[in-house]
Formats: C-alpha cells, structure tokens, sequence
C-alpha cells in the first residue's frame, strides 16, 4: 500500500490521477451552427437600431427600438405582442449586446452540443419568453431589452445537464458563473434581475424536460413539446402582468 494525501491505496491507484471534469465535458463535439446564427441575428438586429436612429453607446432611441422593446403598456393596451420575443434581440448599446453575445459564444456551444441544435432552439426561446415574463413582473412599465434572459436560461440548462451528467456544479465552474452573475445582476443599476431570473428558471425548468424525457426516455417529442408549454406559459403569464403596477421600483431596470 501506498501513503496519499487521501490515505491508503494501492499502487496501481496511487499511480491513476483523479479526472476533473469542468463545463467543457459536456461538450459533445458538434458545431454549434444554432448559437452562431442567434448571435448573427442579435448583431443584425442591432445594427438594424442604429441605422434607424439609436445609438452605439446608448442605443435606446430610434424606430426598431420603440417598436419592439419589451414594454408593458405597449403589450397590454395596443396588443404588441411580438414584443414578448423582440425585446430578447434588442440591446441597449455596443457594451451590452458584445457582453450578452461573449456569454452566448462560450454557454451555448456547451449546451447545443450536449443536447442537440434542435433542443437548445427550444430552451433558448423558452428562457426568452421566460425571461420576458419576470421583467414584466418587476417593472412591466420601463422598456427593457437584451438576450440575457434567453442567456440565463442556456446557463439553468447547462447546469440540469452537467447534473445529470454527475459533473460537480462548483467543480465544473457553473456554480460560480451562475453567483457571479446573480451577484452582479443585484448590484449594478439598469439591469433587469427579473429578466435574468424569468430566463433562469424556464432554464432550469426546459432542461430539466429536455434530460429527462429526451434524454433518458428517449420521448424527445414529448420534451420538445414540454418546452413549447413553457414558452406559452411564460407569455400568457406575460400578457397578464404587462398591465400590472410591478414589484420594483420604476427606473432601476433596462438592458435584460
């Protein structure tokens, strides 16, 4: 037997070293063709507002912006409903859409390899509309847009995925990107934590559907589907706090 620093073992296992498994083992090796053209979208998008009048280091102003920033009274009294889905592609500037668009570029590869571009399609639209729900739930009356709410979702998802998968969730890294994130999600004004927690808990919530009907059930079908209720259940509930007085103060939040 051999002295470790975990006690005795034999020399055949005192030679082996301990695999640790990070966020990157999820990965099956697929091109993540689904993530690259979310972020192409998102970048079109933007510069669709500046060629309409926003600007680059502000971009709240111009006619894509007005007409699809997620904003209660809009959604409520004229039945812009579309904005459920826009506003998760708007960004209020350069620095917002480069940090939502990096989270993307090294979340999304993870989770769309894992689970397929089709499944991660349906958990990042069900994490948007997730997330459109918790902002209008916080403050339904002040415009707010970005994909972080659909970012938010990729991360709760990731996370079902490397649990089931027996990755540690603080050894695998995601523990502390999720805390880091909440953290400053709580601590830097303008940004819509109700977005980020809508989106999270779609995530959490698309994945968990998509591992355990999809995955170990083989019933993708059936998960896919699943995702679809949570999309239509994220909207209705959407629709019916865009009317609402909110539960946070006005002007603490815009940029999902």
């Amino acid at each position: 037997m051999t002295a470790t620093p975990v006690g005795m073992r034999c020399p055949e296992c005192a030679r082996e070293r301990t695999k640790v498994r990070t966020a990157r083992s999820i990965r099956a090796g697929a091109e993540p063709i689904a993530t690259y053209v979310l972020i192409a979208v998102n970048v079109a998008v933007f510069l669709a507002e500046g060629s309409t009048g926003s600007g680059v280091g502000n971009g709240t102003g111009g006619t894509v912006f007005g007409k699809g920033a997620l904003y209660g009274p809009a959604i409520h009294i004229q039945h812009q409903y579309w904005r459920l889905i826009t506003g998760g592609f708007l960004h209020a500037g350069l620095a917002h859409l480069f940090f939502n668009m990096m989270f993307l570029f090294f979340m999304g590869p993870m989770l769309e390899s894992s689970i397929g571009p089709v499944s991660f399609v349906f958990v990042y639209f069900a994490s948007l509309l997730g997330g459109s729900f918790g902002a209008l739930l916080f403050q339904p009356d002040v415009p707010t847009v970005g994909a972080s709410g659909a970012a938010f979702g990729v991360l709760g998802a990731l996370i079902v995925v490397a649990h089931a998968r027996r990755i540690p969730i603080w050894q695998s890294g995601l523990g502390i990107t999720l805390a880091i994130n909440i953290v400053f999600s709580l601590s830097i004004r303008g940004i819509s934590i109700g977005g980020h927690l809508g989106g999270l808990v779609a995530g959490l919530i698309a994945g968990a559907l998509v591992v355990e009907l999809g995955e170990r059930r083989r019933m993708q079908g059936i998960a896919l589907t699943g995702c679809v209720v949570v999309a239509l259940a994220s909207a209705a509930a959407a629709i019916a706090v865009s009317g609402s007085t909110g539960i946070a103060p006005n002007g603490i939040g815009l940029g999902g």
